[in-house]
């Protein structure tokens, strides 16, 4: 395995359909014994290695507080690897990865251990050849952020210059809490890291569902001549969960459904569908026009109907009772923290005025979806009898990004028979069936973009705050009323109904 096709005589670097490999390199995961290393990251690693995406000289250092030697992490990474990789376990795999694992000891507040991660940076220039390249992932809470930048700006991990190679960082969502502390925090990367070096990773991005948007759009003549108001009734995008809010009370009942999900999974999503075609698939271009969705973006004119949020109660899921929230463990029994939400956007363009957005998230759903459903406005005149079609609704794209990742679109047909009859039909196309290919984990494809420095899948700080700014009056307007309540296994409040309702209009079933 190559660091670059020239390194390779049997990789012609003519060949665009070739991997790119990045150049020998460290990624550096603080909180590296959390769930998220755990359950993605790692896994993740593992995956691009046994693909033969990750150079030779690779190497993936864990920094955390548990006093374990670099055998005693392999040995947590090979757990991690073996429960979480999508890719079949091989010991081969395992044994070349093995070798390329280091476990840095300390608190974010210990100057020695910060100290010692910069001598072990060093000796990695010898040992592995990564030449100064250096990724670090903050999968810690925000809170932690400012201690853990600091520290990089007085060990100079940081810096470009002082490395003699690149060096990046990956920051997790949420960023921020509200307009002002995500400035805050903006603030405080670029004091650090040159802008172009920061990652925000929304992993949402990285699926191959969310991507093929842009194939979808552009590279066919079918959809983008229609993919605006004149041909388009309305959108909808929905991410349903089944599960409840497990063991993250402390997080969940401080971020809730709009602030957790809405502010940067579902406008990202409404980005990437409403944006105008880039003149190129680089990271500025592409940014620049999800930003200029994001800043036309208007909210409802009544709050109080259109943006509706709700609190699950205790239900039935998958034939099990399950608890309400105020029910889950360590959750307050006043909280008027949601777990469902429901809002009503406008898109101000030439491209989209006067239709609607409709988003929604929640928790405790009957089903784990996650689609965006283009409908299109009704034929103006069908050259039919009214009976012939009763059960003729709208035309409908549907993008389903999770799971059973696809497209469907519903179309009228006519029923095999003497009579005229007119009957939505639904022509699916599925990832799974269409290639032979596995689809590869968002996290996948997000930590190799990191470690080629191509941003084209990441947010940066001018979209993250156009997205607290629809937000914040949303929050606030919420912070005097309750939520509503709706039963487990529902999907939603009743209210989320009564919204579409008054626009003569109805959810989606997924």
């Amino acid at each position: 395995m190559a660091s670059t096709a020239s390194g390779n005589p049997l990789r012609d670097p003519r060949d665009r359909r070739l991997p790119r490999l990045p150049d020998n390199s460290a990624l550096v995961v603080f909180g590296a014994t959390g769930d998220l290393a755990r359950k993605k990251l790692i896994p993740a690693v593992y995956d691009l290695a046994n693909r033969g995406l990750l150079p030779p000289g690779f190497v993936l250092v864990g920094f955390a507080r548990r006093d374990w030697s670099d055998d005693e992490f392999a040995a947590f990474a090979r757990e991690s690897a073996e429960r979480g990789a999508r890719t079949p376990f091989r010991e081969d795999t395992w044994e070349r990865l093995a070798g390329s694992l280091r476990f840095c000891q300390g608190s974010f507040s210990d100057d020695a251990a910060f100290d010692g991660l910069a001598a072990t940076l060093t000796d990695l220039e010898h040992s592995h050849g990564i030449r100064g390249n250096a990724a670090f992932y903050l999968s810690i809470p925000p809170t932690a952020f400012p201690v853990v930048l600091k520290q990089m700006q007085r060990t100079g991990l940081a810096s470009n210059e002082a490395a003699g190679g690149w060096r990046r960082v990956v920051i997790e969502k949420p960023f921020g809490h509200d307009l002002e502390s995500a400035r805050e925090l903006n603030s405080l990367v670029d004091d650090v890291f040159t802008p172009d070096d920061v990652f925000r990773i929304d992993h949402y991005l990285g699926k191959e569902t969310v991507q093929n948007l842009f194939a979808l759009r552009f590279a066919n003549t079918l959809f983008e001549p229609i993919w605006n108001s004149h041909f388009v009734d309305s959108v909808q995008i929905t991410m349903a969960e089944d599960v409840g809010i497990g063991t993250r009370a402390g997080f969940y009942d401080e971020t809730g459904a709009a602030r957790d999900v809405l502010q940067n999974h579902l406008l990202q999503l409404l980005a990437l569908t409403a944006m105008e075609e880039p003149v190129s698939f680089g990271a500025d271009t592409i940014r620049t026009e999800k930003l200029k969705v994001l800043r036309a973006v208007s909210l409802p004119d009544d709050y109080a109907t259109f943006a509706v949020r709700g609190q699950y109660s205790q239900g039935w899921l998958a034939g099990e009772r399950v608890r309400g929230y105020l029910e889950e463990a360590d959750i307050p029994a006043d909280s008027t923290t949601e777990t469902f939400v429901a809002v009503k956007l406008g898109v101000e363009t030439r491209r989209w005025a006067g239709v609607p957005f409709y988003l929604r998230t929640g928790k405790r759903l009957p089903r784990r979806v996650t689609e965006i459903a283009i409908t299109f406005t009704k034929a103006p005149h069908l050259p039919f009898d009214e009976t012939d079609t009763a059960e003729l609704g709208n035309n409908q794209l549907v993008i389903r990004v999770q799971p059973d990742e696809g497209v469907t679109l519903r179309f009228g047909s006519k029923v095999p028979g003497s009579a005229m009859e007119v009957r939505d039909v639904a022509m699916d196309f599925l990832f799974g069936e269409a290639f032979t290919e596995a689809l590869p984990e968002a996290y996948e494809r997000l930590i190799l973009d990191v470690l080629l420095g191509d941003a084209t899948l990441f947010p940066n700080n001018a979209e993250v705050e156009e997205s607290w700014r629809i937000i914040d009056p949303l929050e606030e307007f919420w912070r005097s009323t309750k939520p509503h309540t709706y039963r487990a296994g529902s999907w939603g409040p009743a209210a989320a109904d009564d919204m579409l309702a008054r626009d003569g209009r109805r959810w989606r079933r997924p």
